[in-house]
């Protein structure tokens, strides 16, 4: 699953670099199907929310740049579009963090993700029944300052308000990042069911390896801002290198990829 041209979202050998100086991102390559939840999974540091940004195009902010390689969406390349364009084009990130206006209620917070909709306030009341439907807890406290909720009110607030731009595809980084297991459970039940009935694409950047590869379809492992391992969610979730590495299940403690006698690296080119 390399990257076809017929690929939703398709990420050629990027290169990022920061501050003109720091190379962070090195040939990285994915590709996520429509209609397909993809992982991109990987410890602190090894990239995956500084590709998930690349993708939405939120580097400027951060002082980075993409210096190689490209991004295409629905087979037209995207460096070049803002974030804003791409979030009428479809494609929506949630940040790391809940980033949730503390200051506004559940449903003022949920309201703001309609800003760049143009179809009407009757389509937009009608996505925001739709929201409480999947997340009856906002319904709940649509009332509430979003400071004084939960985190996973908060969590759930974000995709939420992600979800009433009418995403095709949302960028979600870092969902279980402070949540209670069973709050983790939740959220993710709700990204499947999101995804099975909505038909919205998830590339989701997550530590929780496990939960993650339960609820995808694809998988990709980034360490020192490369790709070192894909496969289909079911496979590398049994895949003992993955199990050495993230669950330190050799009893020698937690090893790199380079380090493990079954890793190949698969190069990559552009085409």
């Amino acid at each position: 699953m390399n990257a076809p041209n017929s690929a939703f979202l398709s990420v050629n050998n990027i290169e990022v670099i920061y501050n003109h100086v720091i190379l962070v991102l090195k040939g990285v390559s994915l590709s996520v199907q429509e209609g397909s939840i993809v992982a991109l999974l990987g410890g602190n540091g090894a990239g995956k929310t500084t590709t998930l940004r690349a993708v939405s195009n939120l580097l400027k902010g951060e002082r980075g740049d993409v210096t190689k390689g490209s991004v295409e969406y629905k087979g037209e390349r995207v460096e070049a579009l803002t974030p804003a364009d791409l979030v009428k084009r479809g494609v929506v990130q949630v940040m790391e963090g809940r980033h949730c206006f503390g200051h506004l209620t559940i449903e003022e917070n949920l309201r703001t993700g309609a800003y760049t909709r143009t179809d009407g306030k009757a389509a937009v009341e009608e996505t925001l029944e739709k929201v409480y439907n999947y997340f009856p807890r906002l319904k709940t406290r649509r009332n509430s300052q979003a400071a004084y909720t939960s985190g996973g009110e908060q969590q759930m607030c974000a995709i939420g308000r992600a979800l009433m731009a009418k995403p095709k595809l949302v960028l979600l980084d870092e969902p279980s990042m402070g949540l209670a297991p069973l709050i983790v459970e939740e959220v993710f039940e709700i990204v499947k069911d999101l995804n099975t009935k909505e038909r919205v694409s998830f590339l989701l950047a997550e530590q929780n390896t496990m939960v993650a590869l339960r609820y995808a379809d694809f998988g990709y492992i980034m360490e020192n801002g490369r790709i070192v391992m894909e496969g289909a969610a079911k496979d590398l979730a049994t895949n003992e290198d993955v199990k050495e590495f993230y669950l330190g299940l050799s009893g020698e403690g937690r090893k790199s990829f380079r380090d493990i006698k079954h890793y190949r690296r698969r190069k990559r080119w552009l085409s």
